[in-house]
């Protein structure tokens, strides 16, 4: 698995080099020229940092008349062929969800990435991302500043604190103890998790997780480096732990068909007991309309112990997010004006209007946060280890087989050994 950034993706691979718009080393004058984003994203329109790009962009037409938004959906699991499939026809918009690490490095080499670090200090603007989310952000992508942190969120399990109350249980700290309340709910009629098996990556986040907490922090940069397999024993165990999750039912019936928001709901209008995701969810956690069991009855408990294992429930799961590349080959002056609006206010428009935490600057907080913001705030500062996920070093087609195969896994039609066998396969 050790990333090798070869020509597997013909299309992209092929193209020739653009040569990129020209860009002064001398901040732009801003002659109120307007801009045209489109983003070719993997989140709805309306939702998540499409509103609130949009909020930005509609003050930002105050001063730029004509100046838009708009929103180009592409679902996750189709969202890579998308990207390689409109940047061979030459027809990748301004912004795009970031593909997997190879298919980037291809998309970079053929001119459809701009590395933002060098824009930004040329807008005067690089001090508005915190540096703790400008070192993340550039580990994330081989030193380079490739996306914006839109996001810094942790990774774990919120739960319903007023089933949690009515059935005696409490917050798990160890793996026998989660299994133990899934048990306990479902004796009673309620679905212990939520997930989506279309998406995939949140079952596969439950893998990861297992696989940190039993064999330590380092568990994956040991796979990527070749210095461990996915089909080691150690490996396999945490398939067969989740596995063991869906033979016990607790993803409920039709797990198979269950996209994103659908599983959001199972969860917000108190269908299921847990639900394992980031937060990034804060924003719908926070929101009335969407939340039917209300925000205060929402608590979180990160991964659980694994009885005997290297790793622990202090090294939280830590990352910026489906991370949005910027295409060189459409930047010029007016898309300057438009990334110095971002960089200076997004961090203040996302924790006024959505309680969400991000990796930029904030100096004019609301007067009250949210309850879950607040939690969200503490539990990144206490965090002093951080850790990946389960997919995050894979290939374009590591990440499809394992995405692909756990629903398999956890529905009984394929079992652990063979799980981490299609993922080894795929990269081979």
């Amino acid at each position: 698995m050790k990333r090798q950034l070869t020509a597997s993706l013909t299309s992209v691979a092929m193209l020739a080099t653009l040569a990129p718009m020209a860009v002064s080393a001398q901040a732009p004058e801003d002659t109120g020229a307007p801009v045209q984003v489109v983003n070719l994203t993997v989140v709805q329109e309306g939702q998540g940092w499409n509103a609130l790009l949009d909020l930005i962009t509609q003050d930002f037409a105050t001063t730029h008349e004509g100046s838009t938004y708009t929103v180009e959906y592409s679902p996750q699991e189709q969202h890579s062929q998308k990207v390689q499939l409109t940047a061979a026809q030459g027809a990748l918009p301004l912004l795009y969800t970031a593909p997997e690490l190879d298919v980037i490095a291809q998309l970079e080499a053929s001119g459809y990435v701009l590395d933002l670090e060098p824009e930004l200090e040329r807008l005067g603007v690089l001090d508005r991302i915190e540096p703790g989310a400008l070192s993340a952000t550039k580990t994330a992508f081989g030193g380079k500043l490739l996306a914006l942190p839109m996001q810094l969120n942790i990774e774990g399990f919120w739960y319903n604190k007023q089933l949690f109350e009515q059935h005696g249980v409490q917050p798990p700290t160890t793996w026998g103890e989660l299994i133990a309340a899934g048990e306990t709910f479902q004796a009673q009629g309620i679905q212990p998790l939520a997930a989506s098996g279309i998406q995939g990556w949140p079952i596969t986040r439950l893998i990861s997780g297992y696989i940190f907490r039993s064999l330590g922090p380092d568990a994956m940069q040991q796979v990527d480096a070749g210095t461990a397999s996915l089909t080691d024993p150690g490996y396999v165990a945490a398939a067969q732990a989740v596995a063991d999750l869906g033979a016990k039912g607790f993803f409920g019936q039709g797990v198979s068909d269950l996209d994103y928001d659908p599983a959001m709901d199972l969860f917000l209008q108190g269908q299921a007991a847990m639900f394992y995701m980031g937060s990034w969810a804060v924003a719908n956690f926070n929101d009335p309309e969407r939340n039917l069991i209300g925000a205060e009855n929402v608590g979180f408990f990160p991964f659980p112990n694994v009885e005997g294992g290297l790793g622990d429930s202090t090294q939280t799961p830590m990352n910026i997010g489906a991370t949005t590349l910027w295409n060189k080959a459409l930047y010029d002056d007016a898309a300057a004006q438009w990334l110095k609006a971002v960089a200076q206010s997004y961090g203040n428009v996302a924790l006024a209007e959505q309680g969400q935490v991000t990796g930029f600057v904030v100096d004019a907080p609301p007067a009250e946060l949210p309850a879950l913001t607040q939690l969200v705030t503490a539990q990144i500062a206490a965090t002093t280890t951080s850790v990946t996920w389960f997919e995050q070093l894979f290939t374009a087609r590591e990440l499809s087989a394992a995405f692909q195969n756990v629903v398999p896994l956890v529905t009984g039609q394929m079992s652990a050994e063979d799980y981490m066998r299609s993922v080894v396969d795929a990269g081979s």
